[in-house]
């Protein structure tokens, strides 16, 4: 459950990831965008990615662990 858990909230960060990298390219191919609310945006990308990685290695973990008691 554990691993299923994990794998769904990696999904969840990766759709809003996917929705800031979406705005970033609307910033960048729009006239006047906004450097601040850009560097905002890299941020919010920087840490979300961060999520991701954890969520991943969480769910690998907990699969090896039920591999394991198997």
């Amino acid at each position: 459950m554990a691993t299923e858990d994990s794998l769904n909230r990696a999904e969840e960060l990766l759709a809003r990831l996917e929705a800031a990298r979406g705005e970033l390219d609307q910033l960048a191919n729009g006239e006047g965008g906004s450097p601040d609310r850009a560097l905002e945006l890299l941020g919010e990308l920087s840490e979300l990615a961060k999520g991701v990685e954890e969520e991943l290695e969480r769910a690998k973990r907990a699969a090896e662990a039920d591999a394991a008691k198997s």
